[in-house]
Parts: C-alpha cells; sequence; structure tokens
C-alpha cells in the first residue's frame, strides 16, 4: 500500500508543481483560464504558492505523516475552491480541477491507510 501512496504522491506533487510554474510564467492557457473564472492576474503568484506548499506537504508526508495529510487536506479544499471558481461562472471545463480533487482525496486516504 506504501508503494502506491508514494506514487500517488509523487505523480500530485509534479502535476502541482507544473500549474505553479505555468502560474508563475502566466502560460497562455492558464491566463485564458483565469479570466474564464474571473481570477485577476495579481492573485496567480498566490495560487501557484499554495500548489508548492501542497506538493512540497505532500512530499514531506512520505517522512512524516502529518504532514502529508494535513497537506492533502489543503489540496483537497484548493481544488473544492478551483471546481467552485469554474461553477460559480458557469464554466464547463472543470473536469482538471475535479479529477485533481479526487486525487487528492486518493492521495490522503492512501496515506492514512499506510500510518
Amino acid at each position: 500500500m506504501f508503494i502506491a501512496t508514494v506514487i500517488v504522491t509523487i505523480l500530485l506533487s509534479a502535476v502541482l508543481l507544473a500549474s505553479a510554474t505555468a502560474k508563475l510564467t502566466r502560460h497562455d492557457s492558464i491566463r485564458a483560464s483565469m479570466e474564464t473564472v474571473r481570477v485577476t492576474a495579481d492573485k496567480l503568484p498566490w495560487l501557484a504558492s499554495l500548489e508548492i506548499a501542497g506538493a512540497l506537504g505532500l512530499l514531506g508526508g512520505l517522512f512524516w505523516w502529518p504532514i502529508g495529510v494535513a497537506a492533502a487536506i489543503g489540496v483537497i479544499l484548493y481544488f473544492i475552491g478551483a471546481v467552485g471558481a469554474h461553477v460559480r461562472v458557469r464554466d464547463k471545463e472543470l473536469a482538471p480541477a475535479a479529477v485533481l480533487g479526487l486525487v487528492a482525496v486518493a492521495a490522503l486516504v492512501l496515506r492514512l491507510l499506510t500510518i
């Protein structure tokens, strides 16, 4: 079970870091998506920092489980907010945020099962 925890944690962390990089470099697709959900450009570094913190916390949680649990909960809340932002403006492109939220739930469950 711990191997599954490691795999899910590393993959989710990699996606979070890639997303944070895209936000910090203001990639065109990210800017378009953020404009759709009415998130201003000045908020992108804040969102990126939350993703980086989540990724580092998940990875740290492989060594000390309470950090991993807290980080997984934070990432779940982040993606609940992301899905909510898409729903608020009736944007149908919420699948990536919803799927990543579910992967964060899987990371949390796996981490709790391997304590």
